[in-house]
């Protein structure tokens, strides 16, 4: 088996990578008839309401991120994420009710989307640091990586899938078949071997508050640039679900297929980076200069794009770059924190990718609806390069010393500092 699928050698993770592939499809095929719905059904072209679904829906990433790295960190993973999931798929359930009977409102999106909101600030943390029990340390950056590369595989088909449906039968199935996709999530969880998982440390009961988190990632310089970067790249540059269906209506006048098409498009880009990243011996703090940098030169072309075709290649651009960027930065911060801990730092990480996203996606709205959505993508633009001068600075000041693995973890600084001359 080649390097790239190395994760594929664990059983555990086979059954996993099937029913999230299915579970992803399902996902992308509901948020982009949610975000079609409101955008031209439940609203006249507001990209404002989809910005406050989205601030909904990942929002309570920050607000609960006490309680979810301490949920990671102290309880059996396998049986919280059968509990998140099932709850999703209820969720989604009760959305594609709605929207079949022709009853949906937009005070109902925003309910279930805080609702779902509130599910997925366990189910985040949780199933991102379960790959380390599927794989073990060794395995873990490549297991990061492919996770990426389903969700994006399914990118590519769900939102077309979305697109037919929308224009055929309405936006309804899109959510049932959402609905549907969890049981495969949950068959696999509950098919997995025990016996073969690894074993992860848990935090003591003297380790257990999240405050402790919060001060271990101050001591840590390394991590707090690699956070700072995703906050500045994610709260005013991965706001695509504002960014597309508003340029394809306001700038280019295309229609569902087109959307679809679009978002489709940019995930191409997304699961070649993810496959890029799957090559990595070892995740760098260069690594994360250069990605954030193509990502901001990306988003530049996508405003300034002519057409829908030259708007199309930028995109996949830009998906190639935030992919990279994006699996990086979940690889580096894994493998460089403590597993007693990991739960809680992933936590944060993720309360920063989904929850702050949701922050800067009411501004991004409002620049689109005031200024024009090419003006949105200037703000998502001007995120990566700041990023990169966050980083260059941290260079400058700490060195890549500074940027540690624990000993003895693939690709940590020491040994490789060991083979300098």
């Amino acid at each position: 088996m080649t390097a790239i699928f190395q994760s594929l050698r664990h059983e555990n993770y086979r059954l996993w990578a099937i029913g999230a592939l299915v579970s992803n499809i399902g996902t992308w095929m509901q948020r982009t008839a949610q975000d079609w719905i409101v955008l031209t059904q439940l609203t006249h072209q507001s990209a404002t309401a989809v910005g406050i679904v989205m601030s909904l829906q990942f929002g309570p990433q920050l607000l609960l991120l006490p309680l979810a790295g301490h949920a990671a960190d102290r309880w059996n993973r396998r049986r919280l994420l059968m509990a998140t999931q099932a709850l999703m798929g209820l969720l989604a359930l009760v959305l594609g009710l709605l929207a079949l009977s022709g009853l949906v409102v937009l005070w109902h999106v925003y309910v279930l989307a805080l609702l779902l909101g509130c599910v997925t600030a366990f189910d985040a943390p949780a199933r991102q640091t379960f790959v380390g029990e599927l794989v073990g340390e060794a395995d873990l950056a490549n297991a990061v990586a492919l996770n990426a590369t389903s969700f994006h595989a399914a990118r590519m088909i769900g939102p077309a899938a979305a697109g037919a449906l929308l224009a055929g039968v309405g936006a309804s199935w899109s959510f049932l078949i959402n609905a549907a996709s969890f049981a495969a999530v949950l068959a696999a969880l509950a098919l997995m071997r025990t016996a073969a998982l690894h074993p992860q440390q848990r935090s003591s009961a003297a380790r257990s508050g999240f405050v402790q988190g919060l001060k271990y990632v101050r001591h840590r310089p390394d991590l707090i640039a690699a956070l700072l970067m995703m906050f500045l790249v994610s709260t005013f540059g991965l706001n695509f679900a504002i960014f597309i269906p508003t340029m394809a209506v306001g700038a280019f006048g295309a229609g569902a297929g087109a959307f679809g098409t679009l978002s489709s498009v940019m995930a191409v880009g997304s699961v070649a980076g993810a496959l890029l990243a799957a090559h990595q011996s070892r995740p760098r703090m260069m690594i994360l200069l250069a990605t954030a940098a193509a990502f901001g030169v990306g988003c530049f072309a996508a405003a300034i794009a002519p057409d829908l075709w030259v708007f199309g290649a930028a995109l996949l651009l830009t998906g190639v770059a935030a992919q990279v960027y994006m699996t990086s930065t979940n690889s580096l911060v894994q493998l460089s924190t403590e597993q007693g801990m990991r739960g809680r730092v992933m936590a944060l990480l993720l309360a920063i990718i989904l929850g702050c996203t949701p922050l800067g996606a009411p501004l991004v709205g409002w620049v689109a609806d005031v200024f024009g959505p090419r003006w949105s993508l200037g703000v998502a633009a001007a995120s990566g390069l700041v990023a990169v001068v966050v980083g260059l600075l941290f260079l400058g000041r700490h060195g890549r010393r500074h940027l540690h693995l624990p000993a003895g973890a693939p690709g940590s600084i020491d040994a490789a500092a060991s083979r300098r001359p």
